[in-house]
């Protein structure tokens, strides 16, 4: 341990033609370094030892860090507040899109991904990023021309539904996917399907039966997932979709491809790709293993986007002739239910949806509501059918409904226990006047059920905290004997679903993050005010410094940089300020 040391060099990454550039390093011994507790000192940079042969030594290893350093000098919150305001509101801005502040933000960093980040995380914040994500998205959507081509590029509308996904969307990964990827980690049974890179102890037709069992199964895991997908997520697919179905009423198609461009080419492919950035495995998995992940990722993308012709959409001729297996109607009916349910969405603009989506359908047992007092309360057979406008019932398939339950209408949905009609598998649909008491054909059915009408209306204001977990009969409550049927619940719901998005974000944090993008790139902003003036006076041949910005609407554009600026210039005299401050008063050796 005397002779041994720890070093450290520190390299700043550049991205000129002549590499990294050396900052200088640190030699520390090991006998330094107390074993009982944190050892915190500080070191000067040293420069490289230039001088004389080196002295050979016994390493034991070395490890590469990539590390990014980022200091927020945070104010006190009313300090941001014309920024921040300008940010929250920029989405209510009627304006075709091009003076949104945040759409400024996105035109003038390097990469739309820095400009994502901290925009998502405000909007979360503040709860505005439905509204936000809506704004850009309906800008986005009346630029395009080809309905093929929606949210095919990496614009600030597909980084921020990106970012959102990320953070609303890390449990419902989980829940989906992380089992099977941890089977196909430890496994590790050969899939490789190419005939150039089979090895000679495998057979061709074994692997793609692995291979076809893999995709089958994690197919089947994201399509049956659709009610465990959060709610904001949800939301956000609802307007994505209705924006689309707006913009190109003769596509069909286009209502599934603008959700399905999200949901799979940007959240399950890429996880199943590389489920170490996405929190399912610890590690990046080994070679072997990681081309079983990238050929079930290729599939499985192939799969949801729903091209009319899927084995042209492979490059490899071995990869064409694998698809040939899922060439059937029922996955394609599979994707399409999955997509219905996570873009279905009672709760933000029900009416604006034309034609209702049926999201489950199937015989099960109900008992009568007796609507009148002397009314008979036995079971019967009836066919349940449930859309994202009403849950209703009919005698038989096809015929008319019985009973109409509009979804705004179900408070709760909670089982039944099994004392009170001695029957299993039952369920109840609590409503404002009374319960509806059904039970299901099996165990995983009435599951099946309860889900997926929690998840349609788990966002109605008036939806119950408490409920009664047996029924009201012979004139009081089995569970709890209260005997006015009007008694508030004496469990408290289950809600059945895990709970939706908690981050723990500071909104001045993230106002100033903003604050740093926009003083950072105070040139373009300058050039952007430029160009918008040019384009609002002069129709003839634009300097090119200019045409790199998208700018919908000239002058409210200019408007909002002439607040932009300013609010930056004031933000920057503080900044200014507390750095004259703290130099004046930092004392060189403290810590």
């Amino acid at each position: 341990v005397d002779k041994l040391a720890l070093r450290v060099d520190l390299w700043n990454a550049s991205n000129l033609k002549f590499g990294d550039e050396f900052l200088g390093g640190v030699r520390v011994p090991l006998k330094a370094l107390g074993q009982a507790g944190v050892h915190d000192a500080w070191y000067f940079l040293q420069p490289r030892d230039n001088g004389g042969k080196p002295v050979k030594v016994d390493e034991l290893g070395s490890l590469r860090l990539n590390i990014v350093y980022t200091e927020d000098h945070v104010f006190p919150s009313d300090h941001y507040g014309p920024l921040r305001d300008l940010m929250l509101t920029s989405a209510n801005v009627k304006v075709r899109g091009g003076g949104y502040s945040a759409h400024i933000l996105g035109e003038v960093c390097r990469e739309k991904q820095e400009a994502a980040i901290p925009l998502v995380r405000l909007f979360l914040h503040y709860g505005n990023i439905l509204p936000f994500l809506s704004a850009v998205a309906h800008a986005e959507v009346n630029r395009t021309q080809d309905p093929n081509t929606i949210f095919r590029g990496n614009s600030l509308t597909s980084k921020c539904i990106d970012e959102t996904m990320k953070l609303a969307g890390n449990h419902y990964l989980q829940v989906t996917l992380r089992s099977m990827i941890d089977e196909i980690c430890t496994d590790h049974k050969p899939c490789e399907i190419d005939p150039v890179k089979l090895k000679e102890s495998e057979n061709l037709e074994t692997n793609r039966e692995n291979l076809r069992q893999y995709v089958d199964r994690i197919f089947n895991m994201i399509t049956t997932s659709g009610v465990r997908c959060p709610t904001v997520m949800c939301d956000i697919f609802f307007s994505l979709r209705e924006s689309a179905a707006t913009r190109f009423e003769v596509d069909q198609d286009v209502r599934y491809t603008a959700v399905s461009s999200f949901i799979f080419l940007r959240f399950f492919a890429p996880a199943i790709l590389s489920p170490n950035l996405f929190q399912l495995r610890p590690h990046h998995p080994d070679p072997a293993t990681s081309r079983t992940l990238t050929l079930i990722s290729k599939t499985i993308q192939t799969l949801g986007s729903l091209a009319k012709s899927k084995s042209a959409s492979f490059k490899e001729t071995y990869m064409a002739a694998f698809y040939d297996y899922f060439n059937e109607q029922k996955y394609g009916d599979a994707v399409k239910n999955f997509l219905d349910l996570i873009s279905s969405s009672g709760r933000w603009n029900q009416k604006s949806i034309e034609t209702p989506i049926m999201l489950k359908e199937g015989f099960m047992i109900k008992r009568a509501q007796g609507r009148n007092r002397f009314g008979m309360k036995n079971f019967k057979k009836r066919w349940f059918r449930l859309t994202n406008h009403e849950f209703t019932y009919h005698k038989t398939k096809g015929e008319g409904a019985l009973c109409r339950i509009p979804i705004e209408n179900i408070l709760a949905v909670e089982r039944l226990e099994e004392e009170s009609f001695k029957m299993k598998n039952m369920f109840q649909v609590i409503q404002p006047e009374r319960a509806l008491y059904i039970q299901a054909n099996n165990c995983v059915e009435a599951r099946d059920w309860i889900d997926i009408l929690t998840k349609v209306s788990q966002c109605n204001r008036k939806r119950l905290s408490t409920y009664h977990p047996s029924a009201y009969l012979n004139g009081h409550w089995l569970c709890c004997k209260m005997s006015a049927d009007t008694e508030p619940g004496c469990t408290p719901c289950t809600g059945g679903l895990p709970a939706n998005i908690q981050l723990d974000v500071d909104g001045d944090r993230e106002a100033e993050r903003i604050y740093c993008l926009f003083s950072t790139y105070m040139n373009k902003l300058v050039n952007m005010q430029e160009a918008c003036g040019s384009r609002s006076v002069y129709d003839g041949p634009e300097q090119e410094e200019y045409s790199c910005f998208l700018i919908d609407d000239p002058r409210e554009t200019y408007k909002t940089l002439r607040v932009i600026i300013s609010s930056v210039q004031t933000l920057e005299q503080q900044h200014t300020k507390y750095k004259r401050d703290m130099f004046r008063k930092t004392k060189i050796g403290s810590q």
